[in-house]
């Protein structure tokens, strides 16, 4: 694709002569708190900055890829799974089994098929997990991963929060979300995960929810994500990667706006 990340031009030669921007990013946090919205709404973000962007979704039980958009709007669909069953990642297998999305030269996905499972392949270990992201990483300047809440069975998962520059640890406003990560967050005491990357972000925040009794909770936390019902619904009806047009939406937009500066510097 003419401009995509598999071809050189001037906006790659701009992110080059720019290294504090770009990066890994790791979007981790409890079920249901928003980890695929944030990180597909920042890969869009950084692709309309025209920022070559890959997007690695990591869920093998669900994959997100059907409610991203419609399967028309991607082009050559190609699998994780394929990526992870090889005996060694490189940089040619990833960009072989990248898919590319039709409205963007600048973002390209990686993720499980509609109807593939954990099953669908052989088992992989940590040393391909690695290659994948550091691989990866070599070949776009900004790398998003969507990562599963429970990093305790999903490989990929657990070494994205342990490889990334940055992670964003989502909580959403209610009790089980809280109680879901205080339960994991003492596997992420040791010093291998590293503490200090790991920005708080409360998500889903509605009207009747106050931001100042969630930081009560939470402690300080760095970002706060506002509620959207036009994003739900681009969630529900599979267009997750369309544009956000309404006015409730702004604040939502803002914030992600907030983010990609703080994190990338974009």
């Amino acid at each position: 694709m003419n401009n995509s990340i598999f071809q050189r031009n001037k906006a790659c030669e701009r992110e080059e002569e720019n290294p504090e921007e770009g990066g890994v990013l790791a979007v981790w946090g409890s079920p249901s708190s928003g980890k695929t919205v944030v990180s597909v709404k920042l890969a869009e973000h950084l692709a309309k900055k025209k920022r070559n962007v890959i997007l690695i979704l990591a869920d093998m039980i669900t994959p997100p890829l059907p409610y991203l958009c419609v399967p028309s709007d991607m082009e050559q669909e190609r699998s994780l799974g394929s990526i992870l069953a090889a005996a060694h990642v490189t940089e040619n297998l990833i960009k072989k089994n990248c898919m590319f999305y039709r409205k963007s030269e600048h973002l390209s996905i990686i993720g499980m098929l509609k109807g593939e499972n954990v099953f669908t392949y052989p088992p992989y270990e940590k040393e391909q997990a690695e290659e994948l992201i550091r691989q990866t990483a070599q070949i776009a300047p900004y790398v998003i991963i969507d990562c599963t809440s429970n990093i305790a069975s999903d490989i990929l998962s657990a070494v994205a929060l342990m490889e990334a520059d940055t992670v964003l640890r989502l909580v959403g406003c209610d009790l089980k979300s809280i109680s879901y990560l205080s339960s994991q967050l003492p596997m992420l005491s040791d010093h291998k995960w590293d503490a200090d990357k790991q920005l708080k972000v409360v998500s889903n925040i509605r009207k009747q929810d106050t931001g100042s009794h969630m930081e009560q909770i939470l402690g300080k936390v760095a970002f706060q994500i506002p509620y959207s019902s036009e994003v739900e619904a681009q969630f529900l009806e599979g267009e997750l990667l369309g544009e956000l047009g309404l006015k409730e939406s702004r604040a939502f937009r803002r914030e992600i706006e907030i983010i990609s500066r703080e994190v990338f510097g974009v």
